[in-house]
């Protein structure tokens, strides 16, 4: 284990090397458990009538309206640049490395700057945000995923971060960023100085709070009580809850644990289903902090994994880690308000053959009362897909499960696993409709569907909503909550849009109805409504631009009708960067998008050029007549 070469590994690649997953072996049953769904899917060999799936997805007599859409849209592109619509332009706000305060350096091309000056300066790979407004000012707070070990490290070896320093710079690439900005003339820039300025890593002092507080799984040799943990990482997407506060999503924590005294070091089942294992990723984070060796401690893990909840508006605040919204690989955490105020939390675990969970509050909202214990006292949903649409949310109870309630917020797979939940796609981004009672999931691909089973052994044939086998495009789906009350046991779905290659292919792998070879994607990850209802759909897949993905060009931003079922391009990224991250300014006149890992495989200088060093940054898309955006 600990010699494997995991140069070319992507992370959940990586993750199925060190706990592989048994082989399928039983491929008839996947077979006839397929041809016996809805009539509409077929079966997974010939996909003959699939056509009708695809068709269903646009409303009978419905005509898409160019009123919905304020820009023309685009072509496919493989170009080193960010590139919009005719008149749109789009300018950089803030890149890694960008000092937030005065006295620290400015980025170094040569040595991509020190531990300390990574700690005081913005973040890498950024990835979900949010805009708030305060006292008359305007933060903006982003998610820190991760750092490219090869591009931020001279150390690096075979994309392992050798020195000391580089590797405390990398941590400090982590994390969260929350920096005031201020239009300046029509040009957005940060604000040096500002007392809301913000860096919080992996070293940040965090709060544990709800079930799993406390629980002897959480306590360790430098927090005994189990109430107090050391940092947040590899943040992916993120939320926000109705009085004010940014929710960043714990995602791929696992690949910074390691033993590397003790190679050998097998862990738990219960963390080896979370990826955890005696070989991380290159971070090599054990080396100058012995908490992520999981061999001396192995509850460390348990205490990442979780939805942490800010207040941007309150440096001195602590983060709090909301374990009540359970313990797996999140991607965003999408809140909204029910019609009796209580809070309801949806969330997708990203990897393949992982559920979609639900969250609802037992308390009400009320603007003005104490809003501590929404996120902390209530009830933890799974997702189960019936083939016919319809759907139904399971409580993971220590009735439904068997295990204690503290186990069910560590172990949430586990107790996903135990009830039956359906086995996704990757679910990641998660939406609610602001002009209807319906959520949007992004299943972004699953190499693995009909063909192993997930981490836990679970079943992952073709189900409903995932009716692809070796599903390399992705799909979106959606659902209407029985009654249009988001804490109704039920729901109705169906499938916004199957991504395809219409060039490549005529079967269910050419996309659904509303995909054609010019607006075509693969891979939607990022999600988000604007507040006319349009949705927004980032992607993070592949950009070869051959073979199955001939024309896709590189990964971009499109926008959906919910109604029409119509999707038209309106942005293409630079080469090998993953478009992740939106929102608006408070007028509306700006998106801000984020421009993640760009050259990740050493062919970008975005957004310098030349021979500039590749940099993540966040970007400010405006209109040319200075209308609206969206």
């Amino acid at each position: 284990m600990a010699n494997i070469d995991t140069k070319d590994l992507s992370f959940d690649e990586f993750d199925e090397v060190v706990n592989p997953r048994p082989e399928e072996n039983d491929f008839d049953r996947i077979v006839e458990s397929a041809i016996s769904r809805r009539g509409f899917l077929g079966g997974v060999l010939a996909f003959g009538s699939f056509t009708a799936l695809g068709t269903s997805l646009v409303p009978t007599g419905a005509k898409a309206s160019d009123g919905r859409f304020a820009f023309t849209q685009i072509p496919t592109s493989t170009a080193d640049a960010v590139v919009v619509p005719e008149g749109y332009k789009s300018e950089v706000l803030v890149q890694w490395g960008d000092p937030l305060w005065s006295g620290v350096p400015e980025f170094d091309d040569a040595t991509r700057g020190t531990a300390d000056s990574q700690a005081r300066a913005f973040g890498d790979n950024t990835d979900g945000m949010d805009v708030f407004s305060h006292d008359g000012k305007t933060l903006l707070v982003v998610n820190n995923e991760y750092t490219n070990r090869d591009i931020i490290a001279l150390s690096a070896e075979d994309k392992r971060i050798m020195a000391e320093d580089d590797i405390a710079k990398g941590m400090m690439a982590h994390g969260i960023s929350v920096v005031e900005i201020a239009n300046d003339g029509g040009a957005w820039k940060i604000v040096k100085d500002s007392p809301y300025n913000r860096r919080i890593t992996p070293q940040s002092e965090m709060e544990l709070t709800g079930p799993a507080a406390g629980h002897d799984l959480m306590k360790t040799e430098a927090d005994p009580t189990g109430t107090k943990s050391l940092g947040t990482w590899n943040n992916c997407g993120n939320g926000v809850t109705p009085w004010g506060t940014y929710l960043t999503c714990e995602e791929n924590f696992n690949g910074y644990f390691s033993a590397p005294e003790n190679p050998d070091h097998e862990v738990t089942p219960e963390l080896a289903r979370y990826g955890v294992s005696a070989t991380d990723w290159g971070y090599n984070w054990a080396v100058i902090e012995d908490r992520y060796d999981v061999s001396k401690h192995p509850n460390e893990p348990n205490r990442a994994g979780y939805v942490v909840e800010i207040d941007p508006t309150d440096p001195t605040s602590t983060p709090k880690k909301r374990t009540a919204l359970g313990r797996f690989k999140h991607e965003n955490a999408e809140a909204v308000v029910n019609n009796d105020g209580r809070i309801v939390v949806y969330m997708g675990d990203d990897e393949r053959g992982e559920f979609v969970y639900r969250y609802v509050s037992n308390g009400v909202y009320a603007p003005g009362a104490s809003t501590d214990e929404l996120l902390n006292d209530g009830i933890l949903y799974v997702a189960k897909f019936s083939d016919n649409g319809t759907g139904a949310w399971v409580a993971l109870t220590p009735e439904t499960t068997g295990m204690d309630q503290a186990e069910i917020h560590i172990h949430t797979r586990q107790a996903g696993s135990k009830v039956g939940a359906t086995t996704m796609d990757r679910p990641e981004w998660i939406s609610a409709n602001p002009k209807a009672p319906e959520i949007y999931c992004c299943l972004t691909n699953n190499k693995n569907r009909g063909v192993k089973p997930n981490a836990g052994g679970d079943d992952t044939s073709v189900n409903g909503p995932n009716p692809r086998e070796k599903n390399n495009y992705g799909q979106i789906v959606r659902w209407r909550p029985d009654g249009g009350d988001h804490t109704a046991p039920g729901f109705t779905w169906d499938l916004y849009v199957l991504a395809g290659n219409p060039s490549v292919h005529s079967d269910a792998y050419a996309g659904s109805a509303n995909i054609n070879e010019e607006n075509m994607f693969n891979s939607p990850d990022g999600l988000a409504f604007d507040s006319n209802g349009l949705v927004w759909i980032q992607t993070d897949g592949n950009y070869k631009n051959e073979g199955d993905f001939a024309g896709q060009g590189n990964n971009q931003m499109l926008a959906g009708d919910p109604v029409t079922g119509e999707i038209r391009r309106f942005m293409v990224g630079p080469n090998e960067c993953e478009i992740t991250g939106l929102t608006w300014s408070p007028d509306r006149r700006t998106m801000f998008v984020g421009i993640q890992h760009p050259g990740e495989r050493g062919n970008s200088h975005w957004p310098a050029g030349g021979t500039s060093v590749p940099r993540s940054a966040i970007i400010a898309v405006t209109r040319e007549d200075g209308g609206l955006v969206g």
